[in-house]
């Protein structure tokens, strides 16, 4: 694995990772590793989670890492991303960017000589999947569950498509006609699962989708970019909502996961968010310790 620019790219490595996860999380992983290493964090959209946990993260590992906002960089004033990927690879070591577009991401792996990490785009968010899929394996001890989405399938839901199919979760994706996941995400997903052997489904039936579920996922109607269709998106999902009535119906000790931030009275409520099935703050704290094994992966010698 040279980057990690989709959920698939750790198609051979989801399992190290996680354990390595798990390593550091329980202080067992080792010191300082990457002593003398550079992370360039180039952020495009604002960030809470993925800006300190991966700065955060960067630090425990004994490394430095660099904050660039686009007003920093050359980028905001017409540097093309070719050149910038170049210079970069001189400097660092790796490579964290949170982009509007995914093919920005894909450029500046194209021309980088050093590992180049998807820290959010519009098409997928895999640092997100994978700490889902450690949190669901730390609260329920395995990954023989079924779990569901609900709302937008989003970049969120993207790479948690790919990844659930990768460990063999049964997912399923309640969603409202018009926002379906990305077809070719969603048909990659579906060859994964024929070999792991898990379900994949896409309804706008929300009973039928959450009962018996052992995980309920959702994420914010409105994402960075999306701000003009507010009031319709708002009016589409708004049996979507993931309050007690729903988390009601499904498995008795379903647990509620949201990567944040949350919209309380949107798409959770916060009786759920707060609530005593919600891991949704373990989740939230796993983003650094799955992120330092991305980068231990991705940067030591």
């Amino acid at each position: 694995m040279k980057h990690l620019l989709s959920a698939l790219d750790a198609r051979d490595h989801l399992e190290k990772i996680l354990e390595d996860a798990e390593k550091f999380k329980n202080g067992e992983g080792p010191e300082a590793p990457l002593k003398g290493k550079s992370l360039a964090m180039v952020f495009e959209k604002s960030s809470t989670r993925t800006r300190i946990s991966f700065e955060v993260g960067m630090y425990q590992l004994g490394g430095h890492p660099l904050y660039l906002s686009a007003s920093d960089l050359q980028l905001g004033r017409g540097e093309i991303i070719p050149d910038t990927a170049r210079a970069m690879s001189r400097y660092v070591d790796g490579i964290m960017i949170r982009a509007r577009e995914h093919d920005d991401v894909l450029q500046f792996a194209q021309y980088a000589d050093i590992p180049v990490i998807n820290g959010l785009t519009n098409l997928e968010h895999p640092c997100q999947a994978f700490t889902d899929i450690f949190t669901i394996r730390e609260r329920k001890n395995t990954l023989d569950l079924k779990m569901t989405f609900l709302g937008d399938g989003n970049n969120v839901c993207n790479s948690l498509l790919l990844a659930t199919a990768m460990v063999g979760i049964d997912f399923t994706v309640a969603c409202p006609p018009n926002y379906e996941p990305d077809s070719i995400i969603l048909k990659e997903a579906r060859k994964i699962a024929q070999q792991s052997g898990s379900i994949i489904n896409i309804t706008d039936d929300v009973a039928a989708a959450v009962k018996d579920a052992d995980v309920l996922y959702t994420d914010v109607w409105v994402s960075m970019g999306d701000e003009a269709e507010e009031a319709q998106r708002i009016r589409d999902m708004q049996d979507y909502q993931v309050n007690q009535n729903l988390v009601d119906m499904a498995a008795p000790d379903a647990m509620v996961l949201h990567c944040l931030p949350a919209i309380r009275g949107q798409e959770i409520t916060e009786e759920v968010l707060n609530g005593p099935q919600s891991a949704v703050w373990d989740e939230a704290e796993n983003r650094l310790h799955v992120q330092k094994a991305i980068l231990y992966h991705l940067l030591k010698d």
